[in-house]
């Protein structure tokens, strides 16, 4: 095992350790700032595989940019640690765990259909733009129609989060 190797494997480890920090983490600072961490690590991972591009994308607009706007809509609105709320939905943590099961299905899949060589870009010379936009567009046009379709969902949801009355929101 090689340098490389060890160190792909030591940064994959502090990224999904920072991705369960988000999610763990019951104070929203926190949790703002282990994904500060979680996406600066995917930028080093994006340079190990010659992307520069993407790495440069990644710190610029989510680690400068959402990151920032996150945590500045925390100060805003205050950050006391997140203890559930009364009426709490039973269905909901079901819901969860099996579109949870339904994800790592189809990751499973998608991991035994993919050939053992991946695909890589011509002129893939530190994620050259116009390359990856080519390529993305062209043969990869239905994952980039999910992306979208997922931060469609993802902005509904805090839509819906946010209108909830104040009195039914508990957090102490």
């Amino acid at each position: 095992m090689d340098f490389s190797m060890i160190f792909f494997i030591l940064v994959a480890a502090l990224s999904v350790g920072a991705a369960v920090g988000v999610v763990a983490s019951r104070v929203a600072v926190h949790s703002a700032l282990f994904l500060l961490v979680h996406f600066v690590t995917l930028a080093i991972l994006y340079i190990t595989l010659d992307a520069q591009f993407l790495a440069a994308a990644q710190v610029i607009i989510y680690a400068g940019g959402i990151v920032i706007l996150i945590l500045f809509v925390i100060m805003l609105i205050g950050s006391q640690p997140f203890t559930g709320r009364a009426g709490y939905r039973t269905w909901v943590p079901f819901a969860g765990v099996a579109l949870g099961l339904l994800m790592v299905a189809g990751l499973a899949y998608a991991i035994v259909q993919t050939p053992l060589m991946p695909a890589t870009l011509p002129a893939n010379a530190g994620g050259v733009p116009e390359e990856l936009g080519m390529f993305l567009y062209t043969q990869n046009i239905l994952l980039v129609e999910l992306a979208a379709v997922l931060l469609l969902v993802a902005l509904l949801g805090a839509l819906l989060l946010a209108k909830w009355p104040k009195a039914e929101r508990i957090v102490n």
